[in-house]
């Protein structure tokens, strides 16, 4: 499996129509926590497990990894999981367009790929088209999730979401390497980065109900 793919390669910049909120859940008016790089799936599948009430959607580039959470979902029968194959700067928009307003109440961004060099920070995932689709269809109380074990890549994200103004950073405290996330479920670098003794950088974003997106 490989660890990175280049999001701007021609393959990745075809769009995709997503299925529908209705379609992926029978129980389709739950609330909805979206995770943007869900990898391996385990991070999703354990709060599935806890949350019934809540619907939950993991969105990864790599397809063979979205084919193996999906075979680990179907084998648990968790209905309120759904894994899907996408690049979400190109196809997320429009399926955010179609959920209705404050459905997406959580978005999870954690330990995305770094791209060092500053030429390659075009190929991060976090941009500000991004924020602003995301901000369209959270109410008030949504939020936005950060957290990575480099400094830099997070201070780069923290900066993207302050200057769109649409959310507002909550203060957790001085994160240490051992708090667990918000959640109190852990993802497979996080574990990993806890096994090295790597810090952990957390931010937590809340949506500003005074500014609206056009």
């Amino acid at each position: 499996m490989r660890q990175h793919v280049n999001p701007l390669s021609q393959f990745f910049q075809l769009p995709l129509s997503l299925p529908s909120n209705n379609v992926l859940f029978k129980k389709s008016h739950h609330p909805i926590h979206l995770d943007i790089g869900s990898a391996k799936g385990e991070f999703l599948i354990e709060l599935a497990i806890k949350y019934p009430d809540w619907n939950f959607v993991g969105l990864e580039i790599r397809k063979p990894l979205v084919s193996q959470c999906e075979k680990k979902r179907k084998k648990l029968e968790l209905n309120n999981l759904k894994f899907l194959f996408c690049n979400v700067n190109i196809s997320l928009d429009e399926w955010l367009s179609n959920l209705n307003y404050g459905q997406l109440k959580r978005v999870s961004i954690q330990f995305p790929d770094p791209w060092f060099k500053r030429k390659h920070f075009k190929r991060r995932v976090l941009k500000t088209n991004l924020i602003n689709s995301i901000a369209k269809s959270m109410s008030k109380d949504g939020e936005i999730f950060i957290q990575s074990d480099i400094f830099k890549l997070i201070e780069y994200m923290t900066n993207t979401i302050d200057k769109s103004r649409y959310f507002y950073r909550k203060d957790l405290g001085e994160m240490r390497i051992t708090d667990n996330n918000p959640y109190n479920v852990q993802t497979e670098r996080e574990l990993y980065s806890l096994k090295k003794n790597l810090k952990i950088h957390r931010a937590m974003y809340i949506r500003n109900s005074l500014l609206y997106v056009n």
